[in-house]
């Protein structure tokens, strides 16, 4: 088993910065790409960004140039750089993990954090 735990969340004025960081610990032998989605209230889990075990990122289009992900292959933890954040970015944000079932296997298992709340007041 793979656990993730989050922290940076908190509520911070339109315009203002926050940093995620989602640390994963326990059987990790082979993380492949680590990411953050979001999920306001109402709305649908959607993907923010993600970055592989090579460090290729990939942002949804309303995040990008706002948004940075990073990420710390020693300690298994990834970050994620808010500026800019506008009432919109305000959502319950959920780390995850993929990575193989075992050395041997093709299927990719995906963890999941707690989540962490930002709110971005106007």
């Amino acid at each position: 088993q793979v656990q993730l735990v989050e922290s940076g969340g908190g509520l911070v004025q339109a315009g203002g910065s926050l940093r995620l960081s989602c640390a994963a610990s326990g059987r990790i032998f082979s993380i492949n790409a680590m990411g953050w989605y979001r999920q306001a209230p109402g709305k649908q889990r959607e993907l923010a960004a993600t970055i592989t075990s090579d460090g290729t990122t990939n942002y949804d289009d309303s995040v990008k140039g706002r948004f940075t992900i990073s990420r710390d292959n020693a300690k298994h933890t990834i970050f994620l750089q808010m500026i800019n954040l506008k009432p919109e970015d305000t959502a319950v944000y959920y780390c995850y993990v993929d990575q193989p079932l075992n050395l041997y296997s093709v299927i990719v298992r995906r963890y999941w954090g707690q989540g962490t709340q930002v709110t971005v007041s106007s």
